[in-house]
């Protein structure tokens, strides 16, 4: 058996088979001289291993209930305890976000890699798979350091995010040359680029964080609402919401549709309940200042800074705030546009949105129905998560469900 790609999801498929029955030989090809780069550089360079609460909500792209068979066989629970098997405890963070207690990525990859190996499954870097084609009952993978027979393939060559760790795409490439689809693929968890011209509030908020509410408007409706800490940047927005909601503009336009963004400093919140608020306060505090008013909602430079937009007075005082006034900074804290440029790419983005439908294999061993004896796991298939260690808990589910498969063959 050879598996194609030695990241989190080929490590894991190598030592759940091998785990399963030490029967079939596993030998994983990296074009990378040091496999494993896309984990060491996770999460800060700490991984984010998994969540503590996992289900197919947090995940979109294929079908849910086909997400929710392969999750269910490996859940969260499963990966807490395979890891601590290892030799690394994990620990509980904000948003249930379970990292090593170490917080160092590398003793996630090293124990991998030592399971591996102790496991008998043989690693090969810098051997770059170009083509890999059926020969009877086996195939035949053609690599940078020739050409290796093996009667079972996993591709488990990751997306196009993060290119400098090695993830160029290529195992699309592979999957369609044995028969797969690709769905359309674009940038996820991505930063965003805002607009410069239209508006350069981001460059003045520039390391400004808050509380906040996305909402992706796809024809003039909205599709999406997310809700998370934002964070201002030089070139636009990031933080757990942006890269969140990312995916949904992106994937809009990709379909051709017409994608618009705003902002929601009062998440949770319409337009009818804000302005009672803002009614309330005036009723109760006609002295307060607008700039002191609205600094109890939102970070003071926030507030300055919107007002300062809005051409409102920062010293004008709740009693003496116009109707009219107070509607426009209503409007302007729960749909306050974003004027995006788009992403800063898959150089940036921590996953891959697309790849391989979910159709096409078989949800309870991962393996193809376009090409007998080639399995698939990992970000190669169309399923991405939302922030906090989603992903990679779906690399380790479907690791866990092709490993199985392929032993108990």
């Amino acid at each position: 058996m050879v598996v194609v790609g030695a990241g989190a999801a080929g490590l894991a498929t190598a030592i759940f088979a091998r785990r399963a029955t030490p029967a079939p030989s596993v030998t994983l090809l990296d074009g990378a001289r040091s496999p494993g780069a896309k984990i060491l550089v996770s999460g800060g360079g700490r991984c984010n291993v998994t969540n503590a609460t996992v289900s197919e909500r947090d995940f979109w792209g294929g079908p849910r209930p086909i997400i929710r068979h392969i999750l269910r066989a490996f859940p969260a629970g499963k990966t807490v305890r395979f890891f601590e098997a290892l030799g690394v405890r994990l620990h509980e963070e904000e948003d249930g976000k379970l990292f090593p207690d170490s917080r160092r990525s590398r003793d996630v990859l090293a124990a991998l890699l030592t399971e591996v190996e102790a496991r008998g499954g043989t690693l090969v870097p810098a051997a770059r798979v170009t083509a890999i084609r059926r020969d009877g009952s086996r195939f035949l993978v053609a690599t940078s350091c020739g050409e290796v027979a093996a009667g079972r393939v996993v591709l488990a060559t990751g997306g196009l995010s993060l290119p400098e760790t090695g993830s160029d795409g290529a195992g699309f490439d592979l999957a369609r040359a044995l028969g797969h689809t690709l769905v359309p693929t674009t940038p996820a968890l991505v930063p965003l680029k805002l607009d410069d011209e239209a508006d350069a509030l981001h460059r003045e908020l520039s390391g400004v964080a808050l509380p906040a509410e996305l909402a992706v408007w796809v024809d003039g409706a909205v599709a999406v609402r997310l809700a998370g800490p934002l964070l201002w940047t030089h070139f636009g927005i990031s933080g757990p919401v942006a890269l969140n909601v990312s995916r949904h503009l992106l994937r809009a336009r990709l379909a051709g549709r017409a994608a618009e963004l705003t902002a929601n400093f009062c998440p949770g919140s319409s337009f009818d309940t804000v302005e009672a608020r803002w009614k309330s306060l005036a009723s109760a505090h006609p002295t307060t200042t607008l700039q002191t008013a609205l600094s109890g909602l939102v970070p003071g430079s926030v507030a300055a800074a919107l007002l300062a937009r809005l051409s409102l007075d920062t010293g004008t005082t709740l009693s003496h705030l116009a109707r009219e006034a107070r509607r426009r900074l209503v409007h302007a804290l729960v749909e306050w546009p974003l004027r995006d440029t788009g992403s800063r790419g898959y150089s940036h983005a921590e996953v891959t949105a697309g790849g391989i439908p979910l159709t096409e294999i078989e949800p309870a061993t991962m393996a193809s129905r376009a090409c007998p004896g080639l399995y698939l796991v990992g970000e190669i298939l169309d399923v991405d998560g939302r922030i906090g260690g989603f992903n990679f808990q779906w690399a380790w589910s479907s690791a866990f469900v092709a490993g199985r498969a392929l032993a108990g063959r």
